[in-house]
């Protein structure tokens, strides 16, 4: 399990070396880099990936707390400079998708193309989010474990994979609780939609059918804010696709990198 200081954060991450731009995956509110394992396991063994940890997630260190998209966007481009990554296809997934997009913003050099997964340029509202806030601080993640596995995961899921339900439940609410609430604040504050027009990588959008969090409606409206950006539905999800359909979100992720200028068909 390796672990690397940035700016005084212990930052938990796995870095794998192989042919083309390195795959970038940030996960979402509330889970740890677990949630893309079985998606890797799809896609080609040859290609270089990099997982990790966002501040006060999984095994990673709070340091001094999250206030915005900037903090996770500035310690991604760290751990980018400190692993001598150049080239990168980001998948960002949920706040992830911001991160990525915040990245391509302040530091657009190492970026060659974006999948922003179950996510837009504006996730829900400030009243939701400060909702949201004012639950967890008085109740903790418990509170809200069952609601939000009614947007993570289908009916279909719940029915029929309840031992993984549980587990990814746990991740949840195992999660540090400071930096739940900082990254909801961050989501809270931001808005990226003035910007999703100078988007100029390549970027692919995709977004499971039965999403509860951000419903395929808002990632197609999204979508087409994005100059040539591409759109894609999973059937069968729910907002975490890389979990519930590894094998179709890792096709798509696939060809779209096979398709990138100056990538081999």
């Amino acid at each position: 399990m390796p672990f690397v200081d940035i700016g005084g954060v212990s930052m938990h991450y796995r870095h794998r070396h192989g042919d083309g731009p390195v795959l970038v995956f940030i996960n979402s509110l509330g889970t740890d880099f677990r949630i893309w394992d079985d998606m890797i396991a799809a896609l080609d063994p040859n290609a270089g990936l990099l997982v990790y940890d966002k501040r006060g997630h999984g095994l990673s260190g709070l340091g001094a707390g999250v206030r915005s998209i900037d903090d996770h966007a500035n310690d991604l481009a760290a751990l980018l400079d400190r692993l001598d990554i150049d080239g990168t296809v980001l998948c960002g997934l949920s706040i992830g998708g911001l991160i990525a997009q915040r990245l391509l913003m302040i530091r657009p050099q190492p970026v060659r193309a974006m999948v922003l997964c179950d996510t837009a340029a504006r996730i829900g509202t400030t009243a939701s989010w400060d909702k949201r806030i004012e639950t967890v601080t008085r109740e903790g993640i418990e509170a809200i474990a069952d609601p939000i596995m009614e947007t993570w995961f289908t009916p279909a899921f719940h029915r029929n994979r309840p031992a993984d339900l549980a587990g990814y439940r746990n991740m949840l609410v195992r999660q540090s609780v400071a930096g739940y609430l900082g990254s909801c604040a961050a989501l809270r504050e931001a808005d990226y939609r003035e910007a999703a027009g100078s988007i100029s990588v390549p970027t692919l959008w995709v977004v499971g059918d039965q999403d509860g969090s951000t419903p395929p409606e808002l990632v197609s409206q999204t979508a087409d804010l994005v100059p040539g950006a591409r759109f894609e539905v999973i059937a069968g999800a729910g907002h975490i696709p890389c979990i519930e359909k590894a094998a179709a979100l890792a096709a798509l992720i696939s060809g779209f990198v096979a398709a990138l200028p100056g990538r081999k068909p």
